[in-house]
């Protein structure tokens, strides 16, 4: 019984395979000054804010863009609810 409450627990904290994950961010542009807030999607092993953050730059920098901050990293379920806020870079970068 021990070991079947044990792993029934383990399943349940356990990442589920191929588990998507996102970021929301801030970026900026200068001359003239643009901000945007936008959301990407994150490879699952740099799903951190710090290892966001380093794919964000270089995806942004390509079109002049440069990360401000790393606001929350999370999975498809926090998805949806940023949608409006991202606007045009939802999942553009």
């Amino acid at each position: 019984m021990k070991h079947m409450l044990t792993l029934s627990l383990a399943l349940l904290l356990a990442t589920p395979a191929g588990a998507a994950c996102y970021a929301d961010y801030k970026a900026k542009q200068d001359s003239p000054l643009r901000l945007h807030y936008g959301v990407a999607k994150i490879p699952e092993k740099a799903c951190s804010k710090d290892q966001a953050a380093d794919v964000l730059r270089k995806r942004l920098s390509k079109n002049g863009w440069s990360l401000l901050n790393v606001i929350s990293v999370f999975d498809d379920s926090g998805l949806e609810a940023k949608r409006e806020n991202a606007g045009d870079f939802y999942l553009r970068y």
